[in-house]
């Protein structure tokens, strides 16, 4: 999936004013999201990504432990300037919908095995 078009379906569905807001909110959670993710499931998902979102996942900020979904969604309000966690949210909504949809069913399945309980919902693929 080339740049273009990662981020315009990420300012689709985050409703973003400008590709720049998109830009944001992709970097922060991408970078968020490889800290959470080991060996061939993060190498698998970059692969799949835009190279300047790959490089982000595979270079992320460091966590020293995993984060719930509920953490991850404030950590991510705390990397946004002026954002509130209802706001990242719908950040982290937006861009790993786009995310789940570039590594397909099967690559979406490992790497929610990966996290914590709840991230399905953030993927936008809820387990019932």
């Amino acid at each position: 999936m080339r740049a273009d078009a990662f981020l315009d379906q990420v300012r689709e569905r985050g409703e973003y004013g400008t590709r720049e807001e998109a830009d944001r909110a992709s970097r922060t959670v991408l970078a968020l999201l490889g800290a959470h993710l080991v060996g061939e499931v993060r190498s698998e998902l970059a692969a799949r990504l835009p190279e300047s979102f790959s490089i982000i996942l595979l270079n992320p900020l460091q966590a020293s432990e995993p984060l719930s979904a509920e953490r991850f969604v404030r950590a991510t309000a705390a990397w946004i300037e002026g954002a509130t966690e209802r706001t990242a949210a719908w950040d982290v909504g937006a861009v790993l919908s786009v995310a789940a949809d570039a590594a397909g069913e099967e690559l979406t399945r490992r790497i929610l095995l990966q996290l914590p309980p709840g991230y399905d919902v953030l993927f936008g693929h809820p387990q019932s």
